[in-house]
C-alpha cells in the first residue's frame, strides 16, 4: 500500500538550493516516489532508503510516497505507473539493484517528462533514457574505518565479511574493510562469504556461524538486511560492525560502529532541483551523483560500548582524512590475494575515479574468491 513517510529526521540538506535558470516551470509541490525491493524495517538497505524518504518529507513542499516489498519484476513497473499516473509523482527512486534494467528503463522512455534515479551507478551516457540517472555513495569511507576498529577488536586476527554477489560495490567495501583493519594490524585477515542474493537469512545465519566456528571474532556484511548477522554475532559473543542503518539495537553488547547511509541529504537535494524546474533530460539535474563522508552522503555509526581508546583515535584520524579529501583507500602498492599487482607503486584511485565502478579483485589480505 503506498502511504506517505511518517519517520521524522533530523539535519536536512543545504546543498543544491540554488538554481540556475530552470529547463520548465518550477513546482509549487515536489511529489516524489520511493520503491523498495524488502521491509522499510530490516535494520538495512530500505529502512536507510525509508529513513531518507522520512526526512525529505519534512519539507513543507515535499509530497513523498512509498511502496516497500516490491519485487524485481514486472510488478515494479505497475508501481511506478502507479505513482505517476495516481499519485503525481514528478521523480521516482526505485531503489533496489535489480529494478534498473528492463524495468526502469521501460517505463522512462513511455514517461519522457518523469526523472528517474536508480541507486548504484548504472546509467551509461547515449545508450539509456536522457530522463535516468544514477546516484551513490562512497561508503567505502565508512567501511573503511569499520575495518581500522575491527582490526583494533580482533583477538583471533580473524574477521568476517558476509557479501551478496561479488560484483564492484560489493568488493569495493571488502576491500576497503581489509585495508582499514590491516592499516592498524597488519596481520588480520578477512574471510569473504558470498550467499548469492542480496536477502538470504537463511544462508546468511549460517555463513556467519561457519565463520564464527573458524575462529572469526568480527564479523560485518554487505546484504540487504544485516539483521541476523548481527544478531547472530550477539547471541555468540563475537563483535560486529553494522550496514545500511545503525544497527546497535540488535547487537548492544558487540556492535562496534557501522557504515550508515544519509539518504535524506540526497533526497533533499534531488527535491530541490525538481522544485527549481531542473531536469535531467535538459542536463542540469547530473545524471551521476556521487558523495562520501565530507560530503554528508555517508557517515559512521556512534562507537559501541567495546571499542577502546586507540581504535577510536586511528578511526577518528581517518575519518579527518576523508573530510579533507587527503584520505586514498586505494593506492600502490597494493596487490590482489592471488600475488598478482593492481595498483603499482606510485599509482592511486581517488573516489572518482571511473576504475573503482569496474573492480573484479581482491585484495592481499581476503580469504576468498570473486567466484564463489
Amino acid at each position: 500500500m503506498l502511504r506517505t513517510c511518517s519517520i521524522l529526521l533530523a539535519g536536512l540538506a543545504a546543498a543544491a538550493m540554488t538554481s540556475s535558470v530552470p529547463d520548465a516551470m518550477a513546482a509549487d509541490q515536489v511529489v516524489m516516489g520511493f520503491i523498495y525491493v524488502g521491509p522499510k524495517d530490516d535494520y538495512g538497505y530500505n529502512q536507510a532508503h525509508s529513513e531518507g524518504c522520512a526526512g525529505v518529507q519534512k519539507l513543507p513542499w515535499v509530497k513523498a510516497i512509498e511502496e516497500a516489498s516490491v519485487p524485481e519484476t514486472t510488478s515494479v513497473q505497475e508501481t511506478m505507473r502507479n505513482m505517476i499516473n495516481q499519485d503525481g509523482a514528478q521523480i521516482l527512486f526505485p531503489t533496489s539493484f535489480g529494478y534498473f534494467d528492463p524495468h526502469i528503463l521501460k517505463v522512462a522512455r513511455q514517461n519522457p517528462n518523469v526523472q528517474f534515479l536508480h541507486c548504484g551507478g548504472m546509467y551509461t551516457e547515449g545508450k539509456h533514457p536522457k530522463n535516468v540517472g544514477s546516484y551513490f555513495g562512497y561508503i567505502d569511507e565508512a567501511v573503511y574505518i569499520s575495518g581500522i576498529v575491527s582490526g583494533h577488536s580482533t583477538k583471533s586476527g580473524k574477521l568476517g565479511f558476509i557479501a551478496a554477489k561479488p560484483i564492484p560495490q560489493v568488493l569495493r567495501n571488502i576491500n576497503a574493510f581489509t585495508l582499514g583493519a590491516r592499516s592498524v594490524n597488519p596481520k588480520a585477515t578477512v574471510q569473504v562469504i558470498f550467499t548469492g542474493d542480496w536477502s538470504m537469512p537463511v544462508k546468511e545465519a549460517e555463513a556467519a556461524s561457519s565463520l564464527i566456528d573458524q575462529g572469526v571474532d568480527v564479523l560485518t556484511c554487505h546484504v540487504d538486511s544485516p539483521k541476523v548477522i548481527l544478531e547472530t554475532a550477539e547471541r555468540r559473543g563475537i563483535y560486529v560492525c553494522g550496514y545500511h542503518a545503525n544497527g546497535s539495537k540488535l547487537a548492544p553488547k558487540g556492535y562496534l560502529t557501522g557504515a550508515e547511509w544519509n539518504w535524506t541529504k540526497v533526497y533533499s537535494d534531488y527535491a530541490q532541483m525538481v522544485k527549481d524546474g531542473k531536469t535531467l533530460a535538459g542536463g542540469t539535474i547530473p545524471h551521476l551523483i556521487r558523495g562520501g563522508l565530507k560530503d554528508g552522503f555517508v557517515k559512521c555509526s556512534d562507537y559501541g560500548p567495546a571499542v577502546g581508546d586507540d581504535a577510536k583515535k586511528d578511526a577518528e584520524a581517518a575519518k579527518a582524512k576523508f573530510m579533507d579529501g587527503s584520505m586514498v583507500i586505494f593506492k600502490g602498492p597494493l596487490m590482489d590475494n592471488t600475488g598478482k599487482v593492481i595498483v603499482p607503486d606510485g599509482q592511486e584511485y581517488n573516489q572518482k575515479d571511473i576504475e573503482l565502478e569496474k573492480m573484479g579483485w581482491l585484495v592481499d589480505g581476503v580469504i576468498g574468491s570473486t567466484k564463489s
